[in-house]
């Protein structure tokens, strides 16, 4: 039998908090009852889920998808947060590819590490889900004369529509998850 907790899969041992089990509830329901997406929402599931106060009273639901999912996530992104957005109402939702940083190897050691492991690597990959479906067209660090940086983040006019609504979103999550200030913007077009 189906039920909803075949839609998130966690480690061995661990198990889904009340709120994961709501996400997965919604996404078995988007399969059951959405004709559209429920084909591609079949062989998909998630490993976590979080929800993230962001300033000014608004939520944001962070819904963590593997990496190797990440793909046949990003095809049906647009449909799938939108009906997600209307299942819990007045929150944004963002998807989230899971990744692991790994820790420098010891000097002497043979080991390498891979690049895709690297914290700037990972913050960055962060970064690009985050903004899905928008893409990032420009990226400016200003440092501060207290030795604080902001970094600005240009993403691409044509999914203002689909992003514009939820910038101060991008910029809670980004600092909760990886602890840097970071500004979005549009750039200026000159006509």
């Amino acid at each position: 039998m189906f039920t909803a907790l075949k839609k998130i899969q966690k480690a061995e041992g661990v198990d889904p908090s009340e709120f994961e089990e709501t996400v997965a509830q919604a996404m078995f329901d988007l399969e059951n009852t959405n004709n559209e997406l429920k084909g591609d929402l079949k062989d998909l599931f998630i490993n976590s889920a979080t929800q993230i106060d962001i300033s000014g009273g608004r939520k944001a639901v962070v819904i963590h998808v593997p990496y190797r999912l990440r793909k046949a996530y990003r095809k049906i992104h647009v449909r799938l947060v939108r009906e997600l957005e209307k299942k819990f109402s007045g929150k944004d939702v963002i998807l989230i590819a899971t990744r692991k940083i790994l820790r420098p190897p010891k000097k002497g050691s043979a080991a390498k590490r891979p690049r895709s492991r690297t914290l700037t690597s990972v913050h960055e990959n962060i970064l690009e889900d985050l903004v899905q479906p928008a893409e990032i067209v420009g990226k400016r660090v200003r440092y501060l004369l207290d030795g604080s940086k902001v970094m600005k983040v240009f993403l691409d006019p044509k999914a203002r529509n689909d992003t514009e609504y939820k910038l101060e979103s991008f910029s809670g999550i980004y600092r909760k998850l990886c602890g840097k200030d970071v500004v979005f913007e549009y750039p200026i077009t000159e006509a």
